[in-house]
């Protein structure tokens, strides 16, 4: 079924609940056409002082943004807007490394196939440049004297190895093609402190505060919410569908005193604060290596844009193939933005409410820094969120991820899980990524060291400058707007069905101290 409306003259686009690319793994691409139905799939989710063998683990899987134009196959296979530079060779000398990562994330990347294809295309290549070396010879030949019968014969066997030549060329097109495909579903080179193993397996690495006591039966931020007349999901059902909400009264309040606390105490630590766009290209997504299971994108139809689901992409965008001189780095930015995923096949009573929604306001941290520094800034990172939520009254725990609740583009990840005592449970209300290098290279974003590689520079010598590296970056989320209020509603509700606002809060609030039921 095809939607689209018109308002005031003006065309509203239409918005397909699909993911490009289309994956079945948490690291597995395959790129459809996008069709012009309204349809829905799942996407899934599919780089600190380095220490060798873990350096050059990363390296392995580098990757460079570049422009390719779009070809297509007798099926209409749509060929990717971008590929990635990867170290084969190290790939191929280090196979047992990179087959134990990828079976410790849990990826069904196809690792003999990469290799497979690559001792082919190499093999191919070798001979491509004989038939060339053939050709420039016979090339060579043709600009001495020679009889006509001898001519003519150099120009059918020029004739000939230019056919053979351009057959070869263009197979090797698509073999680099196919090898890119597969090569890029590798996900980046776990750190060696992190745990093995699928998410029980996780570490805790702190644990704060306890859960509240209460004298009386405790509700839910459902339950909470309707007796304040906090949010309207019934109505939000009518207007824009399931888990969509309306924020009302003092909610709406509330939202915003945590949007600009959390601002404020985190452009105190020296980040910049920034709005980004809402829209981005899925390349750019791509690029990102957001491909999570839990982070469902929406497409914009007859386009090669979507909606983020997290201001991690366009903040990571934003120095897009680029070299940033040394002395920028570290660059810290907070973000603000809304997010929108489509949350498909997430029901139950575990995700009930404002835990799990298709829009939600949330802020987000964004570092770019040298590689020998992101190990520090993750834990600055954790520390800080740990700092927010503990300032909140929080009670909470926070994990060491183990490999396989990784995603394909973190090293290392920190959750941080809040008690919720409505719900009765432990909820994700943070995490905390290293990605080292393994953005910032489908991103190219790279940095020029400041020092000169040579002793005695000369002016106007390229080759004085030092090679560029890529950063290192990372991200975590300050605030999570919906969850924060599950927490705040339910840990600081009161006998009387009042809910009383957090101390760090009040100044943002307009003065309401409390949030009480309505007369009647």
């Amino acid at each position: 079924m095809r939607l689209q409306c018109t308002m005031s003259g003006t065309a509203i686009q239409t918005l397909k609940l699909a993911a490009i690319p289309v994956s079945t793994s948490p690291s597995r691409l395959i790129f459809w056409p996008v069709t012009k139905t309204l349809t829905a799939t799942l996407v899934s989710r599919h780089n600190h002082t380095q220490r060798p063998p873990f350096t050059l683990l990363v390296r392995a899987l580098s990757v460079q943004a570049v422009q390719a134009t779009e070809i297509t196959d007798s099926r209409k296979v749509v060929k990717p807007q971008w590929k990635a530079a990867i170290d084969f060779k190290w790939i191929r000398d280090n196979k047992e490394e990179v087959a134990a990562n990828i079976r410790n994330r849990n990826s069904n990347a196809n690792l003999e196939l990469v290799l497979k294809l690559y001792d082919k295309m190499l093999n191919l290549q070798k001979e491509v440049e004989r038939l060339r070396g053939e050709r420039n010879a016979i090339a060579n030949k043709m600009k001495g004297k020679l009889e006509p019968s001898e001519r003519q014969k150099l120009i059918e066997e020029g004739k000939n190895l230019k056919e053979a030549l351009m057959t070869l060329e263009e197979e090797l097109i698509k073999l680099r093609d196919k090898l890119q495909g597969e090569a890029q579903c590798l996900p980046n080179m776990t750190h060696p402190d992190v745990p093995i193993g699928g998410e029980d397996s996780s570490r805790i690495r702190n644990l704060v505060g306890r859960q509240r006591e209460f004298s009386f039966p405790v509700k839910d931020h459902l339950q909470l919410g309707k007796e304040l007349d906090l949010f309207d999901f019934d109505a939000a059902a009518e207007v824009s569908g399931s888990k969509f909400y309306y924020l009302k009264n003092e909610a709406v309040m509330l939202e915003m005193a945590l949007i600009n606390w959390t601002l404020s105490e985190v452009v105190k630590r020296g980040f910049t604060p920034l709005t980004t766009p809402e829209i981005v290209r899925s390349s750019v997504v791509e690029k990102c290596g957001v491909f999570y299971a839990r982070l469902q994108v929406y497409s914009i139809e007859n386009s090669d844009q979507c909606l983020i689901g997290t201001a991690e992409i366009p903040v990571g965008g934003i120095h897009m193939d680029s070299i940033l001189p040394e002395s920028m780095l570290p660059l810290k930015y907070v973000a603000f933005s809304h997010c929108f995923r489509t949350e498909a096949g997430a029901a139950g009573m575990a995700t009930r409410g404002l835990y799990r929604v298709h829009q939600f306001s949330k802020v987000e941290m964004f570092i770019l820094c040298r590689p020998e520094e992101s190990d520090s800034y993750h834990e600055e990172l954790i520390k800080l969120e740990e700092e927010l939520f503990s300032s909140l009254g929080l009670h909470y725990k926070t994990l060491d991820m183990a490999t396989g609740d990784l995603g394909a583009p973190a090293s290392r990840k920190f959750d941080v899980e809040a008690w919720m005592p409505g719900l009765g449970r432990y909820g994700e209300i943070s995490s905390a990524s290293n990605c080292t290098d393994y953005q910032s290279r489908r991103l190219g974003i790279r940095y020029r060291p400041s020092e000169s590689p040579s002793t005695n520079p000369k002016k106007g010598n390229k080759s004085n400058l030092a090679p560029t590296q890529f950063v290192h970056t990372l991200n975590a989320t300050a605030c999570a707007v919906p969850r924060m209020l599950v927490c705040l509603l339910e840990n600081y509700q009161q006998e009387d069905g009042s809910v009383i606002i957090a101390e760090p809060l009040r100044p943002f609030m307009g003065g309401i101290l409390h949030i009480s039921p309505k007369s009647r």
